[in-house]
């Protein structure tokens, strides 16, 4: 695993305490998901499957404004230049995501602030999400610029809590609360926003105290009963994918987000 417990300029930190890993998306306010952070996420993730020194995982973002706003867009066309494609750049991001849901150890997101695209699409790859009580926005907006999901979010949400409130979710660009996301079996559960991450801490420690084995077996069996519809949806969300992208409304939605204004859609 890289060195970075301690470096306060790297893309995330990991912190030890006893057996529970905590990673930290080391960009505040905003804890964008870089290029350099989903490297550095793969390496971690790569290193957590074979660290029996580890018992459990919480994934949460620096300071106490927002989990993640997602990718950073601004990165997309340095990313298709770094891994030739944008299919080698989203390929990427379902394979760390597709690790931890396959990780041998409980993996628990808090989600506060700011979970939106991406950084409702790594919670959703996770096997316990624990929200703010006040605060969260929650959603998956790609419609706002043109697109869809394309980390495997609409086929995990829809796995996660159902057919009718994936599609008001996404259809709809909703950013929905704490509260609300508890309602609709988005969340396991809610904290005042300043225990949030302690009560994820003592969910993990609770977690790593469980036999590893018989955890490691549960995980493969539970997340193994999902994990063929969630494969297809992939599929289906990746040729979703290539149908918006280049289309003058992925454009208009593009511009729009860099611009900072409401995109103005169906212009054709």
């Amino acid at each position: 695993m890289p060195d970075i417990e301690h470096d306060n300029k790297a893309p995330l930190l990991v912190e030890q305490e006893g057996r529970v890993t905590t990673i930290t998306i080391n960009d505040a306010p905003m804890n964008r998901m870089s290029l350099e952070f989903m490297d550095t996420l793969e390496e971690v993730i790569e290193g957590l499957s074979t660290d029996n020194s580890a018992g459990a995982v919480v994934i949460t973002g620096a300071g106490d404004a927002n989990f993640s706003v997602g990718m950073n867009l601004k990165q997309l066309p340095e990313g298709i230049k770094r891994k030739g494609s944008a299919d080698a750049v989203f390929d990427q991001r379902l394979r760390v995501l597709l690790a931890i849901e396959n990780l041998d150890k409980p993996v628990i997101a808090t989600l506060f602030g700011y979970c939106l695209g991406g950084g409702l699409e790594l919670p959703l790859a996770c096997h316990f999400r624990l929200a703010a009580r006040d605060g969260a926005k929650i959603g998956l907006p790609e419609m706002d610029l043109g697109t869809v999901p394309a980390w495997g979010g609409s086929a995990r949400l829809t796995q996660c809590v159902g057919r009718d409130h994936a599609l008001d979710m996404i259809l709809r660009g909703k950013k929905i609360d704490g509260p609300e996301a508890l309602r609709i079996g988005l969340v396991n559960e809610v904290w005042p926003n300043d225990v949030l991450l302690d009560r994820a801490k003592k969910l993990g420690h609770e977690l790593s105290e469980m036999p590893a084995r018989a955890v490691a077996e549960v995980l493969r069996a539970v997340v193994g009963a999902g994990s063929q519809a969630v494969a297809d949806g992939i599929a289906a969300e990746r040729k979703a994918v290539h149908a918006t992208m280049g289309t003058k409304d992925q454009i208009e939605g593009m511009q729009a987000f860099l611009q900072k204004r409401k995109p103005v859609f169906n212009q054709d």
